[in-house]
């Protein structure tokens, strides 16, 4: 039997499947929900070691004074915060971000600070970036809630100078001893965490679920591969819970 070419294609939003049309309002929901826990809610969940991922992932990006940077999915703006004192004040660095709530909580919190980044709302899938503007590019905690990570992987090499990096800092796979205590703790402790502190338990569980259905570390550097990237490598961080990937733009 012949594929329906009207069908809708599908994707994944968690465990469930939704129409790929419609994944980026499902994402949006989630985020709108949580914006004003989210930093909070991150210290808890993780123990406060996604400030120790994120500085691992900023020392792996070695951003140098004056070069460009660009930070997708930029949130709360924990990396591209860290990634400004590096470029230093001949330097640029952009946040960009698809959800509003998000980008707004990590431009006040950059102007809290005392620093004032570009910012710009867009979809990752369709950077507003000429060809070959940026030293380095990173996304952190943001590739799995994309719809076409590959699209979204070729958008940011594309977006690259020659020479240039992308780093990926995401959840990864844990390593297999220590697969039941991470589901009891994901799929119980988090939603439970998430209805006391936020008010809500669905998103969380969502994010659980987004993390299983995320690419494992040498699914996600062969994807860098097919982006355009050479010299591709990732490191472990917590036993796999956390994986950071480098690939650079040669050519």
């Amino acid at each position: 039997m012949s594929e329906n070419p009207g069908a809708k294609r599908e994707t994944d939003f968690g465990f469930q499947r939704v129409p790929e049309a419609d994944k980026a309002a499902h994402v949006a929901a989630v985020f709108d929900r949580v914006a004003t826990r989210y930093d909070l809610m991150n210290d808890l969940m993780s123990f406060g070691l996604h400030r120790v991922w994120k500085a691992f992932a900023v020392a792996l990006a070695r951003v140098h004074a004056g070069e460009r940077v660009l930070d997708v999915a930029s949130g709360s703006g924990d990396l591209a915060r860290a990634l400004a004192r590096r470029a230093g004040p001949t330097g640029e660095v952009w946040m960009t971000d698809v959800n509003a709530s998000m980008l707004r909580a990590g431009r006040d919190r950059m102007i809290d600070a005392g620093r004032m980044l570009p910012a710009a709302q867009c979809d990752a899938e369709r950077l507003p970036f000429r060809d070959a503007t940026f030293d380095c590019v990173t996304v952190g905690f943001g590739l799995r809630n994309m719809t076409h990570k590959e699209r979204a992987l070729a958008e940011m090499t594309r977006v690259l100078k020659p020479g240039g990096r992308l780093l990926v800092l995401e959840f990864s796979r844990i390593c297999k001893p220590l697969e039941k205590a991470y589901d009891l703790y994901s799929f119980k402790v988090l939603p439970w965490l998430g209805e006391r502190v936020v008010g809500d338990a669905a998103s969380y569980r969502y994010l659980a679920e987004s993390i299983r259905m995320h690419p494992g570390q040498e699914e996600l550097g062969a994807m860098l591969e097919r982006a355009g990237l050479e010299r591709v490598e990732f490191f472990n961080l917590a036993a796999g819970v956390v994986a950071v990937h480098r690939g650079y733009k040669l050519h």
